[in-house]
């Protein structure tokens, strides 16, 4: 089985890599919503849950300074760049996206258990951000399958 039969690739896309880089675009647009709230010290409205506030302020949220989700943005953004390029043709670097997905999915999994056990709130967003983080998992999980 070949590189492209591995990601399932039909007259010249490979569908998987292209889904994973809607789901990224997803990502990336969440992260520049909380970003840009974060930066302008907006409050986010919680619609669904309480708790986005407590989220977004504890000490949790930043690094150096640093709004996470500006950290998030770069990330999605990179994950959408390598599934594009690899839909397209440059199947070398759905590796790189899967270093990259497994890597964004075990600190996803970290900033869970602070809401949940640290923080004692969760922010809707932050889970959407988790959802979209683990259904990028879950594509190249299967991609790996389909080649099993």
């Amino acid at each position: 089985m070949t590189e492209a039969d591995e990601i399932e690739d039909r007259g010249g896309v490979a569908w998987l890599p292209l889904a994973a880089a809607v789901v990224a675009l997803a990502g990336l647009a969440d992260s520049i919503y909380l970003t840009v709230h974060a930066l302008t010290a907006v409050p986010v409205p919680c619609s669904i849950i309480e708790g986005c506030e407590t989220v977004l302020t504890s000490p949790y949220a930043e690094i150096a300074g640093i709004p996470l989700a500006a950290f998030g943005a770069v990330s999605y953004f990179l994950a959408f760049s390598l599934a594009l390029m690899t839909a397209f043709g440059n199947r070398g670097l759905w590796k790189f996206f899967g270093t990259l997905v497994v890597f964004m999915a075990l600190f996803t999994a970290w900033l869970l258990y602070l809401q949940a056990f640290v923080i004692g709130a969760f922010c809707q967003f932050c889970l959407i951000s988790a959802a979209t983080t683990f259904t990028l998992l879950i594509i190249f999980v299967i991609s790996k399958l389909r080649r099993a």
